[in-house]
């Protein structure tokens, strides 16, 4: 049976060490995130995590949602340890305190989500999409919506959803045909068929609060005429008490090929009771609040089903007794070696902890840029926080999706046939890991928002500070003779990340197929580079406290015994990258579409 273990001590190192988030103070999430506070609550969501969600996730799995007579039923188990959860405030972390949130930094926010699904994904989900729906109407509800709604969303004792696709649509949300039509008090009676709805239906809350993409009769065709609007799954009275159902109702349940615990619905329309949320016709806009606060989390759902299953193969290495070492038996006395001692077990395992942990730094460093992008001191700082966050955004989602599927599959070829075999929680870890380059922007959807929409933004002065902010810590590097070598490997590669921008600005403005067919790699080359530099940072900081008798010396030598994989083994990947961007697009469009 699979286990996981928080990675409490990675947290620490990086939040107190590498980012020093003490150091932003000044901001209003940090004022009570004392460091004895923010290790309490990583210790904390650590046994919540370990045990109470783990425990359900394989059975939760087996199990699935069930429909019966209309209602969804979660798995054995899950509707006490979902209570557990909001009892003990888990769902307030980063809500805002005018409607019940405890304000805390959104780093500890991210650190608790990589937690929950690395121990239990299928539940986790279910709190996770209410962040995302009460995120957009804290941001585009008026003063009478938040109030109605945000108190039972931030302590979680009501949920959300978000529902954009349909039966006829998924990414090209201007072909959707949900009707919203107008009624003398306001509202509007909602209809039609949403289909893929994460949470869309479950028995953890006592209400749903369903964010719908509809058109208005007369509006304008294509995305320029949606507009979203809240709809509660129980109608709620003037005095927050409950009422009578409204009009939405879960058709089915889809069958998929993994997160079973998490029940994906077909939800039907038929007038339900809804309430404009933004402006008319542009409700576009305030679903992206949901998206782009969905994508981060999506990225963290990477890395990880990465991190569990690097634990599990890293366990089953260390105790399966098979073969011997090829410089001779490292164990004479037993039948055979461990299979750790076989380089290409180890080149697995090493290539799944270089990317957990550097994509763990990563995850921090956005949170803090998400963190200073809302509560910064000034609109410049703000603003610049907000910009290298959206740079990012895209980058983290698809990168680490990607890359925790491959870890995922790693590890699973550690254990060799066993791996195949449910019971050792492989098979799970993979399926589970597969929707997430799908849902909530496909990967290419992603790599085509960066090359189509964030390079160019600003005339590419966000890009051109990116550039800047790596070349500064390299520059900086360079002077260290314990850093010259990784500095000198990681502007090796940012200069390919350069000469790669360079081609795409002369050939994609001209040809758009040139970014459609190269922004996979050149987003991926992005992900390299972005994940050296924080490398960089954590062998740093990791040699600073190692000089100076600081901190756990094994654990940082470790770091840098890492370290040392990524930049020989992973960041070199950034050559092929920048020679397939600039092969174009002749050769990926020349085939005639009936030869496939």
């Amino acid at each position: 049976m699979p286990t996981y273990k928080a990675p409490i001590k990675d947290y620490k190192f990086l939040m107190h060490n590498v980012f020093e988030i003490a150091k932003y103070s000044d901001l209003k999430p940090f004022e009570e995130a004392s460091p004895d506070l923010v290790d309490a609550v990583l210790e904390e969501a650590a046994k919540l995590t370990e045990n109470v969600f783990q425990p359900l996730n394989q059975s939760g799995g087996a199990e699935g949602c069930t429909l019966k007579n209309g209602a969804v039923s979660t798995p054995k188990g899950f509707k006490e340890a979902y209570d557990q959860y909001v009892e003990g405030g888990w769902q307030s972390i980063n809500g805002d305190p005018e409607y019940g949130g405890q304000g805390l930094p959104m780093a500890l926010g991210l650190a608790i989500n990589e937690m929950m699904v690395s121990s239990n994904w299928g539940l986790s989900m279910y709190p996770g999409l209410t962040n995302g729906a009460a995120a957009a109407i804290h941001t585009w509800g008026t003063d009478d919506q938040k109030s109605a709604y945000l108190p039972n969303m931030t302590s979680g004792e009501w949920s959300g959803t978000m529902n954009l696709t349909e039966p006829h649509c998924g990414t090209d949300l201007g072909l959707l045909r949900t009707k919203a039509e107008p009624n003398n008090d306001g509202s509007y009676n909602i209809s039609g068929t949403k289909i893929f709805i994460s949470a869309g239906d479950h028995d953890l809350t006592d209400n749903i609060i369903h964010l719908v993409l509809a058109r208005v009769a007369g509006a304008p065709e294509g995305t320029d005429g949606i507009s979203l609007f809240i709809v509660p799954k129980i109608q709620i009275h003037d005095d927050g008490s409950l009422g009578d159902t409204n009009g939405v109702t879960c058709g089915s349940l889809e069958e998929k090929m993994g997160i079973h615990s998490n029940a994906t619905c077909l939800l039907n329309y038929d007038s339900a009771q809804g309430f404009l949320i933004g402006p008319i016709n542009k409700g576009m806009r305030a679903m992206f609040t949901m998206m782009n606060e969905a994508r981060l989390g999506v990225g963290v759902q990477g890395l990880a089903i990465a991190e569990v299953a690097q634990q599990n193969a890293a366990e089953y290495a260390r105790d399966r007794i098979q073969g011997r070492a090829l410089k001779g038996a490292k164990f004479p006395d037993q039948a055979a070696d461990p299979i750790i001692v076989h380089p290409d077990v180890r080149r697995m395992l090493m290539t799944n902890r270089a990317f957990t942990e550097g994509a763990r730094a990563m995850v921090v460093w956005a949170s803090l840029q998400s963190d200073i992008a809302h509560h910064g001191v000034d609109a410049d700082t703000k603003s610049a926080a907000n910009d290298m966050l959206s740079l990012m955004t895209p980058v983290i989602k698809s990168y680490m999706t990607d890359q925790g599927v491959e870890a995922a599959s790693r590890a699973m070829q550690c254990l060799g046939g066993h791996g195949y075999i449910t019971e050792w929680g492989m098979a799970q870890f993979l399926c589970d890991a597969r929707i997430a380059p799908i849902y909530e922007g496909t990967n290419g959807i992603q790599a085509m928002d960066l090359v189509g929409r964030k390079l160019p933004k600003k005339n590419g002065e966000v890009i051109r500070e990116y550039f800047t902010m790596i070349q500064t810590s390299i520059d900086e590097s360079k002077t260290n003779s314990e850093l010259e070598k990784y500095a000198t490997l990681l502007e090796k590669a940012l200069q390919r990340q350069q000469a790669a921008s360079m081609w795409l600005m002369q050939n994609a403005m001209s040809d758009p197929d040139q970014a459609g067919a190269t922004a996979h790699y050149y987003l991926n080359l992005m992900a390299l580079v972005s994940m050296g530099y924080f490398w960089l940072d954590m062998v740093k900081k990791a040699t600073e406290m190692l000089a100076s008798g600081e901190g756990d010396s094994g654990y940082l030598k470790d770091k840098i015994i890492t370290a040392d994989f990524f930049f020989s083994h992973i960041l070199p990947e950034t050559t092929s990258l920048r020679y397939k961007v600039e092969a174009g697009a002749n050769d990926v469009m020349a085939l005639e579409a009936d030869k496939f």
